[in-house]
């Protein structure tokens, strides 16, 4: 059976990281600060999206704490909060690749079934 205290932190975990990552951009946004802190402008630039939308997704993923925010002189400079989220990614992708590998080979062995 599973715990209410486990099931609180899933609860909190979806609330705050999970939700904040259902939107690709805002992953886009973390592989970007990953390679160098930058601003909104730089950010919209880098991911060919208009500012508006990645100062939404910025605000979003500021207060879920995966970026953190700091003025310089007159630009605000965004930085990722935690390296893990990036490593937690990474994680994440090499289960996708093992998943469509595994699903590229029963789909191989089907039609090798067929031929």
């Amino acid at each position: 059976m599973i715990s209410p205290s486990l099931t609180q932190e899933i609860t909190a975990l979806h609330a705050g990281i999970c939700s904040a990552l259902a939107d690709p951009r805002r992953i886009l946004i973390l592989y970007a600060l990953n390679e160098k802190p930058s601003n909104v402008s730089e950010i919209a630039e880098s991911l060919s999206m208009g500012q508006p939308t990645a100062s939404r997704h910025l605000h979003l993923l500021r207060e879920r704490g995966l970026v953190t925010a700091k003025r310089e002189g007159q630009s605000v400079v965004n930085t990722l909060a935690d390296q893990r989220i990036i490593q937690a990614l990474d994680l994440l992708r090499e289960v996708l690749a093992s998943n469509l590998q595994n699903q590229a080979a029963l789909a191989e062995s089907v039609t090798e079934i067929r031929e």
